[in-house]
């Protein structure tokens, strides 16, 4: 019996890997990079640039990467600047930095390396969501190289609640493993289409936009991994950062719905208002956690009065 039962679970373990990995090949052939690779200290970093003007760097939020910009943001804001946007370590095609989940620092510490090498020295940084984070990490530790700061629905302040179940399980130093190669196999692509229907709420998602995005990118065993370990250390991490937040002296331009359930307004943007000084907050009414999609024009103006109050324009 117990022969059996261990042939049972090594056909299903190689079974499981054998289907991760031919979706991987899949979902990387339908959705292969679609800008270029930088190496920055021997790292690849992934890059897509648009357009002419003062720099702005988009950083993508969580689960996601750049295709969330350029989808259509990037090419708007291509109008009047030198868009970047790069895809965070391990999601989208940069490589993981090792394999303990990199810190919204060390996040921070390569994109900032990543758009000095393309000549973008002192840029506008926009970051969405758990990119907000990172955009934060980069204004404190690296102050002397950005011009302004464009928080949209970005985590900036601790939260109480709990890391959810599906983190605690993906992110466990031996389950984690086991649990993302069973969910690379096979979980379909369309219940990461379902998750961003709920991202997106209450607003309708983007026709287009999944085809585009690649729901399929965020299931792969790296990024699966890598998404997992950085979501459930991000809140210490920022309750370490957000004491410095007094020390950013760049025009800050914040953004958030009031409508948003994945990060919520009173929690994180009314006291980052507070905290860097001269920021100004817009709040989005009846927008959910999806503002440069859902109210594109309103994040375009919000980078806008960032620059000229930069002196960019």
């Amino acid at each position: 019996m117990i022969f059996w039962t261990l042939a049972a679970l090594a056909v299903l373990a190689a079974v499981t890997l054998w289907r991760a990995r031919a979706h991987e090949a899949r979902v990387e052939e339908r959705w292969p990079p679609s800008g270029r690779i930088v190496t920055v200290e021997g790292h690849p970093v992934h890059v897509r640039e648009a357009g002419e003007g003062p720099p702005v760097v988009l950083i993508h939020g969580a689960s996601g990467n750049l295709r969330d910009f350029t989808f259509s943001l990037m090419g708007r804001l291509a109008r009047d600047y030198r868009v970047i946007a790069l895809d965070r370590p391990g999601l989208g095609y940069t490589p993981r930095l090792g394999n303990g989940g990199a810190s919204i620092v060390e996040q921070a510490t390569l994109l900032q390396q990543a758009a000095e090498q393309l000549g973008a020295e002192r840029p506008i940084v926009l970051g969405h969501s758990y990119g907000g984070a990172v955009a934060l990490a980069w204004a404190v530790h690296h102050p002397e190289s950005l011009s302004a700061l464009v928080p949209v629905a970005a985590a900036s302040n601790p939260w109480d609640s709990p890391l959810s179940l599906y983190y605690r399980l993906t992110s466990h130093p031996w389950l984690g493993p086991v649990a993302v190669a069973l969910i690379a196999a096979w979980v379909p692509d369309r219940v990461v289409e379902r998750a961003v229907a709920e991202v997106f709420a209450p607003q309708p998602v983007p026709d287009g936009y999944g085809a585009h995005f690649g729901p399929g990118l965020t299931l792969r065993r790296a990024t699966l991994r890598e998404n997992a370990l950085q979501r459930a250390s991000i809140n210490a991490e920022i309750r370490t950062l957000h004491s410095r937040y007094g020390e950013i002296d760049v025009p800050t331009e914040i953004l958030h719905g009031d409508a948003d359930t994945t990060v919520g307004l009173s929690i994180h943007s009314e006291p980052l208002s507070r905290q860097i000084e001269g920021a100004r907050l817009t709040v989005l009414e009846g927008i959910g956690h999806m503002p440069h999609h859902a109210r594109e024009g309103a994040v375009v103006a919000a980078v806008d009065r960032a620059a000229a109050r930069a002196g960019l324009r």
